[in-house]
């Protein structure tokens, strides 16, 4: 699951609660390497988890006699949190890390390197970094050590080389911050007449290299000079009077093109779609007599300059519909627009129900009523509560007797924020030997069931494949949620056998989840070969606090960029069409 941004830090605290949790969460990986009982590691994660995603500055709470009652945390995990309150330092870990090399924690950032292998290796081959771990692959020396072979060597270069590539890209949640922050800054700034996000954000995806911004302008002097004296430039890479390019303090570069107004269609098409819709745009161009850029259409045989002020008329000028900006990627939209069959879009507006939310009953944040009060506020209709079953201990997964409290607690909801609803759900633990956490007959009594997998990742794939198709073949299981696993920049997708999978959900019925949390999971290639395959999907935010709310609408921009019209995502039924969807 993973973890929001913690509470900004305040000036009376020497540390922040993203800093509190990562302190606590490197205990508990240096603990699994030493090879600590598991309970001491499990204890010291579910702190870290708590402390991240409270609502307040925990070590100003501290530091002002006030502490907080943080979820699992006792008298000894409390009192090391009140030192590293106090003083920035904890000399718990200290100690620790005088015993583990730092060097060490960062082996665990590869996929399939757990702390029992990072163990294995100082002990055999005396590994203490990433780069010696790389060398040791790149020499064929991992195969001589018990339990590891020339695939395990293979494997850890390919994740060392993709952890290298998701230094350099940033996660969409986190472009569209920055980017928002920049345009509120900018968008006032003198002759500016329109101002947009381009590139990979406008299309999307889940990740993203530079940010792109293009603004119609009737004089580019006055938004260079904004620009480059924002707050949080770093420095100036490039200064033109058509052209900008700034690097922020946080590190994305940020590239800003002007145009005038009337070249706005054309400059906003170019600097949009990928590499490969525009050559293929070029060609259609080509074909009717023009030369397309950003500046217009020129006709060949004159030089005459077409101007485009709006993206419509570029894309009538090529006998095309009108191509979403999620779609542009050269994946079949050219030939769909030419033949007028382009699928009309699930949009934010057509999603009536949010299916996965947590509250503070496990491992959320905010209350339930504080959670509906706050869906309802963001125009939904009826939000699932999907709070953990037991087995995740980490989450603090409800008993038999809890979850009949908490329905007692859904009910009197209910009644006082009708028309609003709260379906009551539960995230249902596949465990690792497939069985899944609650009888059938406790299932029986959910509006909603989701089944996930969050444990056993190491195992082989059709291992990993017949767990989800067990919960898949369950006539008491209606959501397979984050089916791949994923967080966007930390973790792999586990290597589940899709089109079984797919096939599965289709004859079933169960729903496949689209979540828009971090994990941008399903991706849009799983989700678009999903629907193709004849499986319903739905959209999600995994909120576990009131601000996840809004991963609702990463969900449907993933859904949007796999093809999908509004009758295939679930969510934009009511709650009774959805109940008798899944019934």
């Amino acid at each position: 699951m993973p973890r929001p941004r913690a509470a900004p830090r305040t000036d009376d605290s020497v540390i922040g609660n993203s800093d509190l949790a990562r302190t606590f969460s490197e205990i508990a990986d240096m603990l699994d390497i030493l090879g600590e009982v598991v309970y001491k590691a499990v204890a010291y994660r579910r702190v870290a988890d708590a402390v991240e995603r409270y609502p307040d500055d925990v070590a100003a709470l501290f530091r002002h006699g006030t502490p907080p009652k943080i979820p699992g945390a006792g008298d000894a995990l409390s009192a090391k949190l009140a030192e590293l309150a106090e003083t920035g330092h904890l000399g718990y870990h200290e100690r620790l890390r005088a015993q583990v090399p730092s060097g060490m924690l960062e082996m665990l950032h590869v996929p399939g390197v757990g702390p029992r292998t990072v163990r294995l290796l100082h002990a055999a081959l005396g590994i203490t970094s990433l780069d010696e771990l790389r060398l040791a692959a790149e020499q064929g020396q991992l195969r001589g050590v018990k339990g590891l072979s020339a695939r395990t060597e293979q494997n850890v270069l390919a994740g060392i080389a993709r952890i290298a590539q998701r230094s350099t890209r940033l996660l969409l949640h986190d472009a569209d911050r920055l980017v928002r922050d920049i345009i509120d800054a900018l968008r006032d700034v003198a002759g500016v007449r329109r101002l947009e996000a381009a590139g990979s954000l406008r299309r999307r995806r889940a990740t993203i290299g530079d940010l792109d911004l293009l603004a119609a302008v009737d004089d580019p002097g006055p938004l260079m000079a904004a620009l480059d004296g924002l707050p949080q430039v770093d420095h100036v890479l490039a200064a033109g009077t058509d052209r900008s390019s700034i690097v922020l303090r946080d590190g994305p570069q940020v590239d800003l093109m002007v145009c005038p107004p009337a070249a706005w269609g054309s400059h906003l098409v170019h600097f949009t779609g990928s590499r490969d819709h525009n050559v293929a745009l070029r060609g259609r161009a080509l074909d009717r007599g023009l030369s397309l850029s950003e500046k217009g259409f020129k006709v060949v045989d004159t030089g005459e300059l077409l101007l485009a002020p709006t993206e419509a008329e570029v894309y009538e000028r090529l006998d095309l519909a009108w191509v979403p900006p999620e779609l542009r990627e050269d994946e079949g939209e050219i030939a769909a627009a030419a033949e007028n069959r382009l699928p009309r879009l699930v949009e934010r507006g057509d999603v009536r129900g949010d299916t996965h939310t947590h509250s503070s009953w496990t491992d959320g944040v905010d209350s339930i009523e504080a959670m509906a009060r706050a869906a309802r506020g963001r125009g939904a209709e009826y939000m699932v509560l999907t709070d953990h079953s037991p087995s995740l201990g980490i989450a603090k997964g409800l008993s038999a007797e809890l979850v009949a409290a908490q329905a007692k607690e859904i009910g009197r909801l209910n009644v006082e924020l009708a028309p609003f609803r709260i379906l009551h759900g539960t995230e249902l633990e596949i465990r690792a030997d497939g069985a899944l956490d609650y009888p059938d007959e406790m299932l029986a009594t959910f509006d909603v069931v989701i089944a996930s997998l969050h444990t056993g990742r190491g195992q082989p794939s059709e291992r990993l494949t017949r767990r989800a198709l067990g919960a898949i073949g369950n006539p008491h299981v209606d959501v397979l949620a984050h089916p791949s696993g994923k967080i966007v920049n930390v973790r792999d997708p586990l290597p589940l056998d899709w089109p079984r999978v797919f096939a599965a959900a289709a004859e079933s019925g169960t729903l496949l989840e689209i979540n828009g949390s971090p994990r941008m999971d399903l991706d849009e290639s799983l989700a678009r070969a999903a629907a193709q395959a004849g499986a319903r999907l739905t959209v999600a935010s995994d909120a576990h606090r009131t601000e996840e709310l809004e991963y609702l609408d990463y969900a449907v921009s993933i859904a949007r960029r796999a093809w999908l019209e509004p009758d295939q995502v679930a969510g934009t039924r009511s709650a009774d069409a959805l109940l008798a969807l899944i019934g």
